[in-house]
């Protein structure tokens, strides 16, 4: 490093208390001295100005962001994405660790955001690409949050329902109906064996589909659903609105019998839906509108597990997400990043269900099964049961049918030979991918 000075902005891993620090990876590209970009980087983003002018004082030990670690990727001409280099300096590509002390905001996700990829992050001088690839939390920071209240094991124990995927429907047409014909929907999908009707994303307290008519019906229609199936049902009711609502509409929708409610995590805000969590008797279920400006661009913005991480720490019991396939835009391996953020030990909040969605059908099942890994998925096809051939009820059986030849390792075209829906939904939407 050529100023020695800066070097208060570098840290032994084994030198710091590790409880008291979030540590975060990075993806950098910077001009010049990638180690003193680096050291300019944790300056913007903890303590900036480290010393008051005529004193000797120094913040950096108390507030100072550090540097763990720098790995040189690539040196090239230019920055990505046509971003300007008008002194012709080397531009280096880097993955920088660094330990973050959160002492400096809190348990707060308000705070916690505007530190690690808020103004000193992105405007950062000589590193005008960026990217926040992940964010690693200590059991002392994780202590002061609830996160999931249900959970995985939570959502499995009100449906009864072991040793198995999760079966979501998404009614279809998603936004388009009165409330009294999209209510027979959901109940003709729990008949054919869903665990989960669920409005979709756009849906919310419409002029032509309100959420207390919406909810009271198809709560009413779970019931019955219920007691025909001697099954356990869940209705998913999309309370997504401004954050003054929330709490009215949560007590409205539970109260006509909606007993999970869906929110728009990032459109709400992280910090409403940990509000709601505290007041909630039902389980959050998360929605994706709005990550994928931040997450798509492969050197820049934030890497999705992240909001995945901090959906979990906001109190989401379960997190639906951009599933496998060409359709989400996604590579399998940040699809299984995502998974894995919800799954994966995070001190002792629970685990969130992850629900890789996206064009599924029964013939996509196995596909998504074996890429994950375990049971402790949620499928959520949308056409592949309400746009079924022989009906919503049609479209479940044909998800209960195709689990049941990957439970029993039959062929799924065998299977099909004695199952008219599944057979009917190969014809259906066999092109479709698998």
């Amino acid at each position: 490093m050529k100023d020695s000075d800066w070097v208060g902005f570098f840290a032994d891993p084994q030198a710091l208390e590790s409880d008291a620090y979030i540590r975060l990876e990075y993806y950098l590209e910077c001009a010049g001295d990638p180690e003193m970009a680096a050291a300019h980087f944790c300056a913007e983003q903890s303590t900036a100005q480290w010393r008051r002018v005529g004193t000797d004082e120094d913040l950096r030990p108390r507030f100072g962001a550090r540097v763990l670690g720098l790995e040189l990727l690539e040196t090239r001409a230019e920055f990505s994405y046509g971003i300007g280099n008008p002194k012709g300096e080397p531009v280096h590509a880097c993955r920088v660790t660094i330990a973050h002390p959160h002492g400096n905001f809190g348990p707060r996700i308000p705070n916690l955001l505007s530190a690690v990829c808020g103004e000193g992050t992105f405007f950062s001088p000589g590193a005008p690409v960026v990217k926040l690839l992940d964010i690693h939390f200590p059991d002392a920071y994780l202590t002061h949050f609830e996160g999931p209240k249900f959970g995985v094991d939570g959502i499995r124990d009100i449906l009864h329902a072991y040793d198995r995927p999760i079966f979501f429907g998404v009614i279809k047409p998603n936004i388009g109906l009165p409330a009294e014909a999209f209510s027979d929907l959901g109940y003709q999908s729990w008949l054919g064996g869903l665990d989960i009707a669920k409005d979709d994303e756009m849906l919310g307290d419409t002029d032509w589909c309100p959420l207390a008519e919406r909810s009271r019906l198809l709560g009413e229609a779970r019931r019955r659903a219920e007691a025909e199936t001697g099954t356990p049902k869940i209705y998913l009711a999309n309370i997504t609105d401004e954050v003054d609502r929330l709490i009215e509409l949560h007590d409205l929708a539970v109260e006509n019998g909606a007993n999970a409610l869906l929110i728009n995590a990032m459109p709400v805000g992280l910090s409403a839906v940990r509000m709601l969590s505290r007041h909630a008797r039902v389980p959050l279920i998360a929605h994706f509108p709005f990550i994928a400006p931040f997450s798509r661009m492969g050197n820049f913005g934030i890497h999705s597990r992240v909001f995945s991480k901090l959906q979990r720490l906001a109190g989401f019991d379960s997190v639906i997400m951009p599933g496998f396939g060409d359709r989400m835009h996604t590579s399998d391996e940040e699809v299984l990043a995502n998974v894995d953020a919800c799954l994966a030990p995070m001190g002792s909040l629970k685990r969130s269900l992850p629900v890789p969605g996206g064009s599924d059908w029964a013939g996509t099942l196995k596909t998504l099964h074996d890429k994950v890994g375990t049971v402790d998925f949620g499928f959520v096809p949308g056409r592949g049961v309400f746009g079924h051939p022989m009906g919503p009820k049609g479209g479940a059986m044909s998800i209960r049918q195709a689990w049941d030849a990957i439970s029993e390792g039959v062929a799924l075209d065998e299977h099909a030979k004695s199952h008219t829906e599944l057979e009917a939904a190969i014809t259906a939407f066999g092109g479709r991918r698998k």
